[in-house]
């Protein structure tokens, strides 16, 4: 007998989103996908909502009334304002962890704690209050010859993490978060940890509390420059899979990091189901944990999506449902690499409205060699205008890295706005692979 196509709903407006929504607009178990707050790409294939992903009661309450069979939470901040347990509440399915769950990145203090207790790979690290207290640490780690980030402890926009090469920079950054109160409540309390050294690697993995389906592995490019210069900024590109993440590594990474924290969680009384997300560093050939994020990253998921042939909303489900089945690893098909484009400015300040043209030339010309997918970006008299700092993800498809680099900077190179800044080195480590 053939399933009911579902009605879905989507929460949050960015590029992630917009992907999720490509995704899963691909199942033919969903009929409806529903867009909230969403943004011009999203608009091509769901419906939008005009809805702040910060509602939490009001999308809840629209979930119900819609009889979503499923609610997709994209970002963290609905998560750690509890839409998940608000939805759970109303009788409807959401994929994404609890609020208590969350905390995982909404606090950075209790995801460290986790850590060293269940015995995750993690950098030294001390958590304070006191501006004094946690300058004497920095000291203690400068005595033997370590450098440290600060981080405040709350969630920051992706801001709140503060690497430094010196104790004096460190000590900035702690008068920053904890006597300037630069991130408000988020940095009454500071994390500083030893600073590792290494490749960063991003692993995502879907589970329903007990299980696990890792995805392809991805690698991001934070900073604004070229040959990752200049400040961080919420990611400037992205590639998948990555060569450095043999079979041998990422089976560490499974045994050692992400099993013994879902593990972890459910004895600390919060079980987790969603999106993990291990932000890895390689240290000395070995995966520590830089932060855990408790949904898909952003443009990570532009080029993980695209290099997985199964359908991703049954695994969703299966997260939200607690019927995963067995710990499993998803391979890649062929390499996405993404290359975002930028409002000049960004990461500071920039101009909106800017019309943007040739997204009907990617169409047409890069037919199933790119894909855009839209970030800040909205629609003003007919036309598609910048509406953010990230305006939008270009992922070039391929079965090598060079074909889908190419085929990512000439869907680009179609694309014009007034201010329209891109990184030409995306992908630049794989050459050194």
């Amino acid at each position: 007998m053939r399933k009911r196509p579902k009605n879905v709903i989507v929460v949050g407006g960015g590029g992630r989103e917009h992907a999720l929504i490509w995704k899963l607009n691909q199942s033919d178990e969903i009929s409806d996908i529903w867009s909230i707050p969403g943004n011009a790409g999203a608009a091509e294939l769901a419906r939008r909502v005009p809805m702040s992903s910060d509602s939490v009661s009001n999308i809840a309450s629209f979930s119900l009334v819609e009889r979503s069979a499923l609610v997709v939470i994209g970002p963290e901040a609905p998560l750690a304002l509890g839409l998940a347990d608000c939805c759970r509440v109303e009788g409807v399915t959401a994929f994404g962890p609890s609020q208590r769950a969350a905390r995982i990145e909404s606090s950075k203090r209790f995801a460290r704690e986790l850590m060293k207790k269940y015995g995750v790979p993690t950098p030294e690290f001390e958590s304070f209050t006191d501006p004094g207290a946690a300058k004497a640490f920095v000291s203690l780690l400068a005595e033997r010859g370590k450098r440290c980030v600060v981080k405040a402890d709350g969630l920051a926009a992706g801001k709140g993490a503060i690497v430094t090469s010196t104790p004096e920079e460190a000590a900035a950054a702690i008068d920053l978060c904890l006597v300037e109160r630069a991130f408000g409540e988020s940095g009454q309390t500071v994390v500083v940890e030893e600073r590792l050294e290494g490749p960063e690697l991003s692993v995502f993995a879907i589970t329903d509390g007990k299980n696990l389906v890792v995805l392809p592995p991805a690698q991001d490019h934070k900073p604004i420059g070229e040959g990752d210069t200049g400040p961080n900024t919420g990611g400037m590109g992205a590639y998948s899979p990555v060569p450095l993440a043999t079979d041998e590594l990422m089976n560490e990474i499974i045994e050692t990091v992400l099993k013994p924290t879902v593990r972890g969680m459910e004895s600390e009384g919060c079980p987790y189901s969603g999106l993990l997300y291990a932000g890895l560093m390689i240290h000395e050939g070995k995966p520590f944990v830089i932060e855990f994020n408790c949904r898909f990253g952003d443009p990570e998921t532009q080029a993980v999506l695209p290099v997985i042939e199964e359908d991703l909303f049954p695994l969703l489900m299966g997260s939200a449902t607690g019927a995963l089945g067995e710990d499993r690893v998803i391979k890649a098909s062929g390499c996405a690499m993404t290359v975002v484009l930028a409002s000049g400015g960004y990461p500071g300040s920039y101009e909106k409205g800017k019309v943007i043209e040739g997204l009907d030339r990617v169409k047409n010309e890069m037919d199933g060699k790119a894909i855009v997918f839209h970030a800040g970006t909205e629609t003003q008299d007919g036309k598609t205008v910048t509406a953010g700092g990230r305006v939008l993800a270009v992922t070039g498809l391929g079965a090598t890295f060079d074909e889908a680099r190419a085929n990512a900077y000439a869907a680009a190179d179609l694309i014009t706005f007034e201010g329209k800044y891109l990184r030409r080195d995306i992908g630049y480590r794989l050459n050194n692979a």
